[in-house]
């Protein structure tokens, strides 16, 4: 606290009252999460503000809830200066110090209930990645809600019109590959409920096809001199430049997916061995060889940038708190950023077209199909042979003359 005010009564009347070591604990919380000094200052402030709130209002520390928070935010918060997550804040602490009770989990919807059920069915008898259950979750729940909505869910009386009238519903305003995931969560769960006994035949046959063609797209990736002039674009005199560009780097340098990157763990850096420990899709882990300018980059953002926090996320958020990536949109963001810096127009904005352009790149160097595959780390050859449609080399041969000769 001495490090924020040097008013020591200022800081004499933070600390005191009821609530005066909880501050104390809030003021700790914010320096570790590496807020600035003046955010800290101001934060403080607020919790200091509720805190007297609550005894102008008689309101006994251990019987505060959420509800109070509420109301003192409604009153006399700004939302701008982000008072509701400092009081989230101090509420947890107090949570967690014991001084209030947990406020017990809110009450499922039936629909909400069945979804957990069934995402447990995924996880302990169909032994799929968490991400994949994740992406099951919404379309179902989705589907009980417009079939349901707040009603109590009775699955025996859903019949196949009902599944062809959501799924062209979901169709006609989604895109095909999100569509396809939509008719795959679903007859994943019919066969889920005639297998729990629910109905008593197989409605998944009843789910639509969505029309999306197996390899039937082109690649699209960018250029080399396009991928340098992303590159180029970071500011690498500044830290979020310095993250960024090793961000951009492992894309497109090892091809990693974004979910890869974002995730990626400092135990997962092999330094001794040159090579990266990466958690691909289905929870498949295998070595990547580290080259030395990613190591680099790597290595400077993490010696001069990064904060040191509890958290083993490699990458971490530029404003406090210093936590992880959430999900993938933040590489996903990095590229789209780093593309409008550096004036490229691709249809593409996000971050797996550089895994494109280094399939391609790699093709033109005379790499086969199967080295491609191993360092993409594909897990089914057929994945990769749809980078024999760029292949321009070896087509050219097949392609018969035109009937009509050259106009």
């Amino acid at each position: 606290m001495e490090q924020l005010f040097k008013d020591s009564r200022a800081i004499e009347r933070f600390r005191s009252g009821p609530f005066g070591t909880y501050i104390q604990h809030l003021a700790d919380h914010l320096r570790q999460q590496g807020y600035a000094r003046v955010s800290r200052r101001w934060r403080i402030r607020v919790a200091y503000r509720f805190a007297v709130w609550l005894e102008e209002s008689r309101i006994p520390m251990e019987d505060v809830t959420p509800a109070h928070v509420h109301r003192f935010i409604t009153r006399y918060c700004s939302v701008k200066q982000g008072d509701a997550k400092t009081l989230q804040m101090f509420f947890d602490i107090l949570v967690e110090k014991g001084v209030v009770p947990r406020q017990s989990e809110p009450v499922k919807t039936d629909a909400e209930k069945v979804v957990d059920e069934f995402a447990g069915y995924l996880r302990q008898q169909r032994a799929l990645a968490a991400p994949t259950i994740d992406s099951y979750r919404f379309p179902v729940r989705q589907f009980l809600a417009r079939h349901f909505s707040n009603r109590r869910v009775n699955l025996s009386i859903i019949r196949p019109q009902d599944v062809i009238d959501f799924v062209r519903h979901e169709a006609a305003r989604k895109c095909a590959a999100s569509a396809k995931n939509t008719t795959s969560a679903l007859r994943s769960f019919l066969r889920y409920a005639q297998y729990c006994g629910v109905l008593d035949q197989d409605l998944s046959a009843a789910v639509p096809t969505v029309a999306d063609w197996s390899l039937a797209n082109i690649p699209r990736g960018l250029s080399r001199e396009q991928v340098n002039a992303v590159l180029a674009s970071c500011n690498r005199q500044t830290a979020l430049g310095r993250r960024d560009y090793a961000v951009l780097l492992l894309l497109a340098r090892l091809g990693l997916r974004s979910a890869e990157v974002a995730h990626l763990n400092l135990d997962d850096i092999e330094w001794t061995t040159g090579a990266i420990l990466v958690n691909g899709k289905g929870g498949k882990a295998c070595r990547v060889p580290l080259t030395a300018d990613v190591g680099e980059a790597i290595a400077i953002y993490l010696s001069k940038d990064r904060p040191a926090v509890p958290t083993r996320r490699v990458f971490l958020r530029a404003p406090a708190p210093h936590t992880g990536f959430v999900g993938t949109s933040t590489v996903g963001l990095i590229v789209k950023y780093a593309l409008a810096r550096a004036g490229i127009q691709s249809r593409s904005k996000g971050a797996h077209q550089f895994r494109h352009t280094l399939a391609c790149d790699m093709l033109k160097h005379g790499a086969s199909l199967t080295d491609i595959g191993e360092v993409l780390r594909h897990k089914k050859p057929k994945t990769t042979f749809i980078y024999a449609k760029v292949d321009f080399g070896a087509l050219r041969p097949l392609a018969k003359p035109w009937p009509g000769g050259v106009a």
